[in-house]
């Protein structure tokens, strides 16, 4: 007697494809006028206002690695701010 095999639902929904939509959604959401950025003075002040990184033994050496990474990030967005005209006081 022989079986009949029916496809599982997995095999049924592996082989349709997403509906195509906009990730970010529409252009036309995005506002015309961007305000200036001015960069921050402290970049790794809020994360330093949650105390010492939970690293048991490396509190200082990790401080020291976090706000070398927070200060580069920084630097790299008002880098990038100024390369596109986008800082406070910088003229176009």
């Amino acid at each position: 007697m022989s079986r009949s095999r029916r496809p599982s639902k997995q095999a049924k929904t592996r082989g349709k494809a997403a509906p195509a939509r906009d990730f970010w959604g529409s252009v036309d959401a995005v506002p015309d006028l961007v305000a200036p950025i001015r960069p921050a003075t402290e970049a790794s002040g809020l994360v330093r206002s949650l105390g010492a990184p939970p690293l048991a033994g490396h509190e200082v050496i990790s401080e020291h690695y976090f706000r070398a990474v927070y200060d580069r990030a920084a630097g790299l967005a008002t880098a990038i701010a100024a390369g596109n005209g986008l800082l406070a006081g910088s003229s176009e």
